[in-house]
């Protein structure tokens, strides 16, 4: 059901207050009364207490046994979401850049996204005039593709790294021009946190150049996954 002008502006004003008490929370180094609440936002008690009982069912916002008001499980899950993917940005997006200054193919990390797509979220492109058409943020399908193959055999399966699980090829599969080669990277505890992939057209992935492109691939998603704390297959780079 859409909204009126009227409603949609209560929402968006209601979510700016929730924000703002989630914001004065967050900025103290000890629980919070509603009293001190009240005076840092300018709200009503009777305003705050309508706002934070959302923001308790969210989990966003907890109210302590001696009435004072903390960040909830949910906002701290948040806080290593953001953390884990910042993480990864400053140690991948390097290992990335380097891969194409070799004058590899365009080079990406690939993570879950759902049962049916995965999503790039770091990507820097080749030096050669023709690429394959890949961007931050886009949806890929999870069962084509070299990252996908990877993705769909790791991510909540419970497999283990293997030396016969860290490499993948497709020629062709989501799209008819394109092919790519991709390898695993492993994180604290050899959780998968997704997978390197070097694409481009086709016709540039003749079998020595997949030969040498495997090796690279490999050789970064073992230095990726060092660095994040897991441990790379033994024998397998």
């Amino acid at each position: 059901m859409s909204l009126t002008p009227a409603q949609g502006d209560d929402g968006v004003a209601a979510v700016d207050r929730a924000l703002a008490i989630v914001d004065v929370i967050a900025h103290r180094s000890d629980p919070i009364t509603l009293a001190d609440l009240s005076r840092a936002t300018g709200y009503y008690k009777s305003t705050l207490l309508r706002l934070i009982a959302s923001l308790e069912k969210a989990s966003l916002v907890v109210r302590r046994s001696d009435g004072r008001y903390a960040l909830g499980r949910y906002a701290h899950e948040l806080g290593r979401s953001y953390e884990a993917a910042y993480r990864l940005t400053e140690v991948l997006l390097p290992i990335l850049q380097d891969l194409v200054n070799r004058g590899t193919e365009s080079a990406s990390f690939h993570v879950y996204h759902d049962a049916q797509s995965r999503v790039c979220l770091l990507r820097v492109d080749s030096h050669h005039s023709t690429l394959d058409r890949i961007r931050v943020g886009e949806m890929l399908p999870l069962d084509r593709g070299a990252a996908g193959k990877l993705i769909k055999a790791y991510h909540g399966t419970g497999l283990a790294p293997s030396t016969k699980h860290v490499i993948a090829l497709s020629m062709g599969e989501r799209d008819k021009n394109c092919a790519a080669v991709a390898s695993p990277v492993f994180g604290l505890d050899n959780e998968f946190c997704g997978a390197i992939s070097l694409s481009g057209p086709k016709e540039r992935f003749t079998p020595e150049a997949v030969e040498k492109m495997s090796k690279m691939v490999q050789s970064a998603a073992a230095q990726a996954s060092e660095s994040l704390g897991g441990r790379w297959p033994q024998g397998s780079r």
